[in-house]
């Protein structure tokens, strides 16, 4: 067993972490750079038409994981609810403002600049517009540009929504941008952007679709979450991006063809015992904890929704670069976060088929309701449509408070007993027949 202070980290991870090191970096010394810098949020963000204009982005729900991970989300939140924040509100907008009532401080130990624009991407999650009125009021003065996203209330985007967001896109973000760097938009150079978010998307897709594997190579949710940094981030649409993804397609792919399993912090899994699909953000304050459940019961999890949520490029998407507002229209209406019910189980239906999952696992997040809606209902349609046994957990996005290690263990515990019992019966059945 490794030394459980030292994580044992895949090439790719190392490689990830130093690009979010250097944009922290970048961060600290924007106003050295010249670099303007725009708050925004993770999905449906307009990550390459910021890089377009030479912004650096700053994603509010990042440096809140961040904080979680880090062990100061607890003290954060507390101070946010001393000044009168409701202990029901999202903790990462908890978090988000404690950590600037403390100096907003980001995770490499370098203060984070104040916004030149604050541009709210509405994607879903109606959480989105309470925060940026608060990112408002603290930060007076700032310009606001605001993108409504339309939700996917009949589960299709119509010509009519594009047409509505692109009349946004350049009638009050677009000039909002000019407004605060000085700069003409450059369609051209926001096309070059879109064919490297193209690129970083095509090796993306082939990443996640290896868990089709048996075994899988990669763990779609705990790993998942450092492999999907770059394309949710700041880096889509850079040749750094791509230059990321190509190598971690190379490192993925040389794991199938040696039949090796994922890597963890506890070093390489040694069984495949069983294939999960996961619904809903992980816990961040208890990451590694969380993790080791799953690992010391061989368990994978080979699809997940939460590494969907900045782009659900797995069903087809891809940025266009001939039609390059239109296409960021499109990618912000496909999020999963703003699709509807029924396409959220269809989607979920089909991982647990299409990856030959054991079983479907729900971790409901006490805050967020962006996720948590809905959620008992989808594991009744998925237990029908698919037959494989469901579970439900419940945690936090970052507040100590609500995360039970001994819960959460024990009732894993149970449902992987379960999911032993059903594969016994199915061999039973096989032999018989």
């Amino acid at each position: 067993m490794a030394d459980p202070k030292e994580a044992i980290k895949e090439k790719s991870m190392v490689i990830q972490k130093d690009m979010l090191a250097k944009q922290f970096n970048d961060l600290s010394k924007a106003k050295e750079l010249g670099k303007k810098v725009v708050y925004t949020f993770v999905p449906g963000n307009l990550t390459e038409l910021i890089l377009a204009f030479d912004m650096l982005p700053v994603y509010p729900e990042i440096n809140a994981l961040q904080s979680g991970m880090r062990k100061k989300s607890g003290d954060y939140i507390k101070d946010a609810e001393k000044i009168g924040y409701s202990e029901d509100v999202c903790t990462y907008v908890k978090c988000d403002i404690g950590m600037m009532l403390n100096g907003n401080i980001g995770p490499t130990g370098e203060k984070l600049p104040s916004p030149d624009l604050l541009l709210l991407s509405y994607t879903g999650c109606f959480t989105f517009l309470k925060w940026f009125e608060n990112l408002e009021r603290l930060y007076p003065g700032v310009p606001v540009a605001m993108l409504h996203t339309p939700y996917q209330e009949d589960g299709k985007i119509t010509k009519d929504q594009v047409d509505y967001m692109v009349k946004q896109l350049k009638e009050e973000v677009i000039p909002k941008f000019e407004q605060v760097t000085g700069k003409k938009y450059d369609p051209a150079r926001l096309s070059k952007l879109l064919e490297n978010s193209v690129k970083a998307e095509e090796y993306w897709v082939k990443i996640l679709e290896m868990a089709k594997n048996k075994p899988s190579p990669i763990d779609a949710y705990f790993a998942g979450v450092y492999y999907m940094g770059p394309i949710n981030t700041a880096f889509r649409g850079t040749d750094e991006c791509v230059e990321y993804y190509q190598e971690l397609y190379n490192e993925v792919n040389e794991r199938v063809k040696n039949k090796q399993l994922p890597v963890n912090p506890e070093g390489e899994m040694k069984e495949e015992r069983f294939r999960l699909v996961v619904e809903g953000p992980p816990n961040w304050t208890n990451f590694r904890e969380f993790w080791k459940i799953f690992y010391d019961m061989g368990a994978v999890i080979v699809a997940s929704t939460y590494t969907k949520v900045g782009g659900l490029y797995d069903t087809g998407f891809r940025h266009n670069p001939a039609e390059p507002l239109e296409s960021l229209a499109k990618y912000c209406m496909g999020c999963y976060t703003n699709l509807n019910l029924p396409q959220r189980v269809e989607l979920i239906e089909k991982y647990v088929k299409e990856y030959k999952a054991d079983g479907f696992l729900i971790n409901s997040i006490k805050s967020c309701n962006s996720f948590s809606a809905g959620q008992l209902m989808i594991m009744r349609q998925i237990e029908q449509r698919t037959g494989v046994p469901v579970g439900f957990i419940e945690s936090d996005l970052v507040d100590p408070r609500y995360f039970s290690y001994a819960n959460i263990k024990n009732r894993l515990e149970s449902y992987f007993q379960m999911l032993e019992q059903r594969k016994i019966i199915l061999k039973q059945e096989q032999a018989i027949v």
